[in-house]
């Protein structure tokens, strides 16, 4: 796989970069590493953590010392450059395509009139370009079950809020500059309000807990107002 930078993060992880701009193409790759550092499960490996374009590799090097290894770090970036060499240019897309029902406007998206001014169109003008995409789950954060969707049509591109909300309720559907998302939980945030959905978004009781995943393609159905 090309196009990828390997380097130290501390002494405790490592960086792989693929890029440096949030691309369709760098983030495909970001998570074909990811599952792939998942099946190997190198010795060593605590955790990886995929982002729009990089995978951070946390280890544990008394761990790696402890199996023998004389320089752990040598040892854990000799094995990340053995996988990297491993990886095809040509990537199966991974994830599932996920269904979110959610009402827009009125009560449930409070800024569904800034966005639609901002677009040049009526709210259910944006309701319709917003709901005919489909999204990619470029990578979590944030907080538990929020996943940043990549895919946002350009003319949906709105600013940030000046000042942030200091809670906004669980399954907001929001836009955020060039990204767009659901609160799953009651949060502070400055992200555009446009819909909310019941969908649960992060349940500690399921199993996995998050209902998105990365590289997940999600649509946006749109219901009747409450």
């Amino acid at each position: 796989m090309k196009h990828q930078d390997l380097r130290r993060l501390g002494d405790r992880a490592f960086v792989i970069e693929f890029g440096d701009s949030i691309d369709e193409g760098i983030n495909l790759r970001v998570h074909a590493c990811a599952h792939e550092l998942e099946r190997l499960r190198l010795p060593g490996v605590l955790s990886v953590v995929p982002t729009f374009n990089a995978v951070t590799i946390h280890y544990d090097p008394l761990r790696l010392a402890r199996s023998g290894a004389q320089r752990p770090s040598e040892t854990m970036r000799h094995a990340l450059q053995e996988m990297l060499l491993g990886l095809r240019d040509e990537i199966d897309a991974p994830g599932r395509d996920v269904e979110i029902p959610a009402r827009f406007g009125g009560a449930d998206g409070p800024d569904m009139a800034e966005v639609a001014a901002h677009a040049g169109l009526t709210a259910q003008g944006v309701v319709e370009l917003y709901c005919a995409q489909s999204y990619k789950v470029y990578m979590m954060g944030f907080a538990p079950g929020f996943a940043y969707l990549g895919g946002l049509p350009t003319r949906l591109h709105v600013p940030r809020r000046g000042t942030p909300r200091l809670k906004v309720p669980a399954g907001s559907v929001a836009i955020g500059g060039a990204q767009t998302g659901v609160y799953p939980m009651d949060l502070p945030g400055g992200w555009n309000l446009i819909g909310r959905t019941g969908a649960r978004l992060f349940d500690l009781a399921a199993d996995p807990p998050c209902l998105l995943q990365p590289g997940d393609r999600v649509r946006f159905i749109p219901e009747p107002a409450e």
